[in-house]
């Protein structure tokens, strides 16, 4: 349950001063509380609005490409679950894979506005996050600590999956490129090079072994050439933001 932060709350990070002489000291009042901007009501310190703001734009949070908002998030985690719970919105943090991203509230039972867009993923896209994952999978399972992969390997890979009567091939290397590209948007690929690219541990979140495994039997059965998109990866979800990584 969120609490309701009153005007003469302090803000979050900013330490009260220690009572003394047996008196209880005086909670500060909004005026004596730093501004951010002119009329700034906000409570919270720049840092942690900065985070709060991240992680509604962001697909998410990752402890290694920005370990000083992840610190931040992890000691202010509370007011910060809080805050997204106040937009109907839960904090999922993955301590072992240093992730942080939110999902949606769904429930039968209630009724929500919703915040966040669940743009699915495209045949396409779906085909490589499985050659992908399998990937990575692979590679950590082998003692590597990463897992890197060319373009042509991903071209290779959605195009071994095409109709042997499609002749549109220059169309089929478009799409392709296409959804490599949003999986670099996403964070899900990190270019090392021009054509290379890291994959990064997001891709475990979007497809769990469970999703990974009804993917596997839906292209051994269908070989990924049925006319719809098949079952989509798990998916972290993203907000109605042209920066973010729907």
């Amino acid at each position: 349950m969120s609490t309701t932060v009153t005007d003469d709350a302090p803000r979050e990070g900013v330490p009260v001063a220690a009572p003394a002489d047996g008196f209880v000291a005086p909670r500060p009042v909004e005026s004596d509380l730093p501004e951010v901007f002119p009329g700034d009501t906000g409570t919270l310190d720049a840092e942690v609005r900065d985070v709060l703001v991240r992680v509604l734009r962001q697909r998410y949070l990752s402890a290694e490409a920005t370990p000083a908002l992840w610190r931040t998030l992890v000691a202010h985690q509370g007011v910060v679950e809080s805050r997204l719970h106040d937009l109907y919105v839960r904090l999922v943090i993955d301590h072992d894979r240093g992730l942080a991203y939110k999902r949606q509230v769904r429930d039968a039972d209630v009724q929500v506005p919703v915040l966040l867009r669940d743009e699915p993923y495209s045949r396409t896209e779906t085909l490589l996050l499985v050659h992908l994952r399998t990937l990575y999978q692979r590679e950590r399972g082998a003692g590597e600590t990463s897992a890197r992969v060319d373009l042509e390997d991903l071209e290779q890979t959605a195009l071994s999956y095409t109709d042997p009567a499609e002749t549109n091939l220059a169309a089929r290397q478009r799409e392709i490129r296409s959804a490599v590209a949003r999986l670099v948007r996403e964070k899900v690929l990190e270019e090392d090079s021009q054509g290379r690219y890291r994959v990064l541990p997001v891709v475990e979140v979007l497809l769990s072994v469970e999703r990974l495994t009804e993917l596997l039997q839906w292209l051994r059965e269908d070989g990924g050439t049925a006319s719809d998109d098949g079952p989509g990866p798990d998916g972290t979800e993203g907000a109605d933001d042209e920066e973010d990584l729907a």
